[in-house]
């Protein structure tokens, strides 16, 4: 993987730790992170993890060109360390690294393919260029991708409409295996009523700060609530990071938010359940575009697992994630996001049914056991010529991963 480094990832890590309970050896190849996993190389619960340096883009597609050529190199790098595999994963974004995975099916690996991302979308909510060349070139690397696959990983319906549909993927080929919060990791804690700043209630936001996730709609919409709904008896703090994160504050300090808006960066877990089981309501601005209607937003199963009420725009997936957990402003309109969030502050016993239902289906339907089972039918799958019957756990030598 590019994207992030591993076990900051939760996703990927509990892929890891799915396959090495089920008797998979695996390795992992990722970029080592600023300020933690930060080791070129650990073996951590069992999965070894072999990190490389990299630099993000910054300066448009040449910083991208840089990052993408950097990642590759160390990556096949890596890749020719570790030695042959039975099975090469390999997620995006970017849709590139079906480059080291033929090189590896070429010496007998089949590939599964887990996209995170609809890259082609991607390129169209971040940067608002249209259709031009860039963007045919990324439907192209994307075409080049699911054309490598023995299987798809999808992270849901959305996206494994996609797969079938324009990457041409048999349906028994595409898996939906969705993302789903370590519920170890999201354990309510008392609330601690400091963090609210001396307000009556405590406002959150949970996650990545780049262009396309709508912390700037999320900065308007309090603005709003505060002179056009008059409510200033909240505090809010936003929690992560991202490339938009500098242009995030200043846009606080502009809209004249700086008393009441608190941005942490990132922080330890510790730190971060302290604040959701403090948080009234919880933020998921992500506004309507060709990415964000069809994505899983892993804050809103995040919120959900900590029993907390969430302000969404009505997104086709936000609705499949949280359903009642959640209640939806028209899409992109930061006046009515305003509204829901003073309604919401205003009725205890709502918030509280919310954050029950939201609890109910992170242990139910949304609960990871049955994405582990679809993950492990996926690699079932890639390997149905190779493998035993009963799966990969055998006494002796381990399929590598």
């Amino acid at each position: 993987m590019e994207n992030l480094s591993v076990p900051f990832d939760r996703r990927v890590w509990q892929e890891c730790t799915t396959l090495r309970d089920a008797g998979w050896t695996v390795h992992v190849i990722c970029p080592q992170g600023s300020k933690r996993d930060t080791e070129p190389e650990a073996v951590i619960d069992g999965v070894r993890i072999h990190r490389y340096p990299l630099r993000a883009a910054t300066g448009g597609p040449a910083g991208y060109l840089r990052e993408y050529g950097s990642a590759l190199w160390h990556t096949a790098r890596l890749a020719r360390k570790v030695g042959p595999v039975d099975v090469v994963h390999a997620c995006n974004p970017p849709d590139l690294l079906f480059l080291p995975a033929l090189w590896l099916k070429r010496r007998g690996a089949r590939f599964v393919f887990d996209q995170h991302d609809l890259v082609p979308e991607l390129y169209l909510s971040r940067f608002d260029r249209g259709e031009d060349l860039l963007y045919r070139a990324v439907c192209a690397l994307e075409r080049l991708t699911y054309r490598a696959a023995d299987v798809v990983l999808a992270t849901n319906e959305s996206y494994r409409d996609v797969a079938v549909r324009r990457g041409g993927r048999r349906p028994e080929d595409v898996f939906v295996v969705r993302s789903a919060p370590a519920v170890d990791r999201f354990q309510p804690v008392p609330p601690e009523p400091e963090l609210k700043r001396g307000k009556p209630h405590l406002l959150c936001y949970l996650g990545v700060m780049g262009p396309q996730d709508g912390v700037d709609y999320a900065l308007r919409a309090l603005a709003k609530l505060r002179d056009e709904v008059g409510r200033t008896d909240w505090h809010a703090v936003f929690v992560g990071a991202g490339d938009a994160f500098d242009a995030m504050v200043e846009l606080s300090r502009r809209l004249g938010l700086c008393d009441q808006v608190q941005f942490t960066g990132r922080i330890p877990d510790a730190d971060l359940v302290r604040y959701l089981s403090t948080a009234d309501v919880c933020l998921s601005p992500d506004p309507r575009n060709p990415l964000n209607d069809v994505s899983t937003m892993n804050k809103v199963l995040e919120y959900m697992a900590m029993g907390r009420p969430i302000v969404s725009f009505d997104l086709r997936e936000a609705r499949v994630s949280a359903g009642d957990a959640a209640v939806y402003a028209p899409a992109n309109d930061e006046a009515e996001f305003a509204e829901l969030i003073a309604l919401l502050l205003d009725d205890p016993e709502t918030r509280a049914r919310m954050g029950k239902i939201g609890q109910e289906r992170i242990s139910g339907p949304l609960a990871w056991r049955h994405s582990q089972a679809s993950l492990l039918a996926a690699y079932a799958a890639a390997c149905r010529d190779r493998l035993p019957a009963g799966g990969p756990v055998r006494t002796g030598k381990r399929p590598r991963h």
